[in-house]
């Protein structure tokens, strides 16, 4: 049995200040015992406060890595569907405040082990401390900086019937096409404020709130920093952000497509890479030019996100994202301040050179969204391939061989060899498993297209 290093009985001495501040000499009566799983859902336990500083071990099945988002079960590729248990462990330096909750709850994301001590290599967390790992010991550091897109959108009870955008303080329904419009988000300000006031209980960085293109859409950006740390962020964001929408009687959606005809949403990654001993971007030279490591990445997005498309647009309605004039990306190409370019390169000084991958969902679970963006860049300073020629138009022109449905896209990544490397392969098959077991289940469901278009005409 595995035991741990510290006394339970001093866990809150461990955890972030933020967590200490916001229980301010109260009581805390409930800790929630979390680990993400394949889909990016919290599974876990909740437990009295006193309880879990007694616990000396806590366990989960591993199946739970082999549930699907509808709750069914895929077949294990790699054995008996026996259910072992894996140790949890919890990370301390991610305890948060639950501020919606009607006690005083603190959260704490947990590691998964084997009952050998090792971690288990299907579990999304491990998977990314698995890809930063291979830049440490390459001698990198990898940083991002998350942007996270996402509708405010009309309580909606049957899914039968459209998803509408929410009623505003003006009681009218939010509008489209008010891209970085003040007045569109104040007619869901409140909601807003909740979002402020939750992220402040819990130590949480927004760098900035805008309004986005869709009727209702929002996007929040994170400031730069290690990519689990901002991935646990945005995991807790993407609750924090359901329960200040459930608070004013709307919901808070992050599926790619959830309106016909609005924009989808995206979770658009910048990527840096700096010298793990001297804190150097990597990306610029003494000069500030841009350097060969910086061509060598944009280089392995181009030639192995194919392959990674599965874990960025993960579910069926992804790719109802990735159609031209949608402010959505339908290509490889990369350019320099250019947004038609699935990758591009922002604006800025040469220590803040940095590459921004456009191709995300914001339905991706977001430790294998950054795993799988970042697997592709560090395969390309390994290969030390160059880049195509710089697109310096519009890109919405060009074709690209991306995968066009969540089956071709599993078909790439079950097919690349550098991938099920760089990512393990164990994980790779549980995740395909999963996945194809999703999309087994949505081609039973007749669409309403279909019951418009062909019941009659065909």
């Amino acid at each position: 049995m595995i035991r741990r290093k510290d006394p339970m009985a001093d866990w809150l001495t461990n955890t972030p200040e933020a967590a200490r501040r916001y229980l301010a000499d109260r009581r805390l009566d409930e800790v929630e015992c979390i680990v993400p799983d394949i889909a990016g859902v919290a599974r876990g336990k909740a437990m009295p406060a006193s309880k879990f500083a007694r616990q000396t071990s806590f366990f989960l099945p591993n199946s739970i890595f082999l549930q699907t988002i509808t709750g069914e079960w895929a077949d294990n590729p790699h054995g008996a569907f026996t259910e072992p248990d894996m140790v949890c462990v919890p990370d301390f330096e991610t305890t948060a405040a639950a501020p919606w909750t009607a006690d005083w709850t603190l959260q704490v994301i947990h590691d998964v082990l084997d009952q050998q001590g090792e971690p288990i290599p299907t579990a999304p967390r491990n998977v990314l401390k698995r890809v930063v790992k291979m830049y440490a010991d390459r001698g990198w550091r990898p940083i991002v900086a998350p942007e996270m897109e996402f509708f405010l959108v009309a309580r909606n009870i049957d899914p039968n019937q459209p998803i509408l955008p929410p009623m505003g303080r003006s009681g009218r329904r939010a509008a489209a096409k008010q891209a970085y419009s003040l007045s569109a988000v104040d007619e869901y300000g409140k909601v807003i404020d909740d979002i402020y006031d939750f992220a402040e209980a819990q130590g949480f960085e927004i760098d900035g709130i805008l309004q986005e293109g869709g009727a209702g859409q929002v996007e929040i950006n994170l400031a730069h920093g290690d990519p689990v740390h901002l991935a646990d962020q945005i995991f807790y964001f993407k609750r924090l952000i359901r329960e200040a929408a459930l608070r004013h009687d709307c919901f808070a959606t992050f599926m790619a497509k959830p309106i016909e005809g609005e924009p989808g949403s995206a979770m658009h990654i910048h990527h840096s890479v700096v010298d793990a001993t001297t804190g150097r971007n990597i990306f610029s030279d003494d000069k500030g030019r841009e350097t060969p490591e910086f061509l060598h990445f944009i280089a392995g997005m181009q030639n192995h996100l194919p392959a990674a498309v599965a874990l960025l647009a993960p579910y069926v309605n992804s790719y109802r994202r990735y159609v031209p004039d949608f402010a959505a990306p339908i290509n490889l190409e990369w350019g320099r301040d250019n947004r038609t370019t699935g990758l591009r390169v922002p604006i800025s000084d040469p220590e803040a050179r940095r590459l921004e991958n456009r191709l995300a969902g914001m339905d991706c679970n977001p430790y294998l969204g950054l795993a799988a963006s970042l697997a592709t860049g560090y395969l390309g300073l390994i290969d030390k391939a160059n880049p195509r020629p710089e697109c310096l138009g519009d890109a919405y022109m060009s074709h690209d061989d991306l995968p066009t449905d969540l089956g071709a896209a599993l078909d790439h990544m079950a097919a690349s060899a550098p991938m099920r490397e760089v990512l393990g392969a164990q994980f790779v098959d549980i995740y395909e498993a999963v996945k194809r077991n999703e999309y087994k289940e949505f081609l039973q469901v007749i669409s309403p297209w279909e019951r418009e278009h062909l019941l009659l005409n065909v």
